[in-house]
């Protein structure tokens, strides 16, 4: 048995079978965790059908706000390892997969690894789906490392780290990431950028030998939610970078958007040229309508911002509302 502990967190019922899933997956694991916490946000029916029926060891209500960065801190709570580790409750482990992260955590450089994720089809992905945009629905995507390498910030619901993070810098921070099916994000990559500052000189690795299968609902085949999903994130991304250093916010997007995916969209057009059929054009397309989203999603969320920073007009204390709270009213 290891010293791990793997938090899920789960907001709806809806998700029933994929929980239990997760679950499983985590008891046929080559190196057992130290135990298994279930956080219900906010959510007392699937709380009760959870402690009636699910195979965790620790099963506990979201004593915080709810969200995921507050469902998750309270796991962090409950947790007795060294080393805590997150799954997503729509996912389910492979394997080995506590085994290739707990491996990387044991190393005195690093402070956290996380793995691959591959996605689980409801249908069949959509010919108009580039894989540079995998992260949409929560996948590992082309332009991410094919080896073990050092990353600034892993997948939050794919992720091992060390407890230390938690006892020196705190918890996710609420205000930033998901509240029950609302699209925000960013809630890992804070985290992680304030565990970079305090640890310079340790880092963060991405190991694409631990995976995670990722079950995806049909709702996220439809180009309405990439596109949801990108304006979210460009939103997350603007309120990131108003509550962390600018660099570290963006450095690994503007490489991804630089780089990444002006390949893509050439990759793909030449398919279609070469092989005489059109996916190739609309996964094209879908990059730049995807990118373009991204940024109306990143300057919409600037102006927020702005406009929660201008001072009020009247000096009454109830009109202020700090930098935390309108994010989560916003996101």
């Amino acid at each position: 048995m290891s010293d791990v502990s793997v938090v899920i967190c789960g907001y709806t019922e809806d998700r029933w079978d994929r929980i239990v899933g997760a679950v499983a997956s985590l008891r046929c694991q080559t190196v057992p965790p130290q135990e298994i916490i279930f956080v219900s946000d906010h959510n007392p029916a699937l709380l009760e059908r959870a402690e009636q029926h699910l195979d965790a060891d620790i099963i506990v209500a979201n004593t915080g706000t709810r969200g995921l960065s507050d469902a998750r801190n309270t796991g962090v709570k409950m947790a007795k390892g060294s080393k805590i580790a997150f799954l997503d409750d729509d996912a389910e482990a492979a394997p080995n997969w506590i085994e290739h992260l707990s491996r990387w955590c044991e190393q005195p450089d690093v402070i956290g690894a996380g793995s691959r994720v591959d996605p689980v089809w409801a249908n069949k992905k959509p010919n108009w789906f580039p894989e540079e945009f995998y992260w949409t629905v929560g996948c590992s995507y082309v332009g991410m490392p094919t080896s073990s390498a050092q990353v600034r910030n892993p997948f939050g619901g794919a992720m091992c780290v060390s407890r230390e993070i938690f006892d020196r810098v705190g918890g996710f921070r609420v205000g930033i990431g998901r509240v029950d099916n609302m699209l925000a994000g960013c809630e890992e990559t804070e985290l992680c950028i304030r565990a970079n500052e305090r640890w310079p000189q340790k880092s963060f690795i991405y190991e694409p030998e631990a995976v995670i299968m990722h079950y995806l609902p049909k709702n996220r085949e439809k180009l309405s939610y990439f596109l949801r999903r990108c304006f979210h994130e460009g939103r997350s991304k603007a309120l990131l970078s108003k509550v962390v250093d600018h660099r570290a916010a963006l450095q690994a997007e503007t490489s991804y958007v630089l780089r990444v995916l002006p390949r893509g969209a050439l990759r793909n057009v030449i398919h279609s040229i070469t092989n005489f059929e059109m996916s190739g054009l609309l996964r094209s397309g879908t990059i730049v309508l995807g990118l373009g989203t991204v940024g109306l999603g990143y300057v919409v969320g600037l102006r927020n911002a702005f406009l929660i920073q201008r001072p009020p007009k009247n000096n009454s204390q109830d009109t202020i509302i700090n930098e935390e709270q309108a994010g989560h009213d916003t996101l």
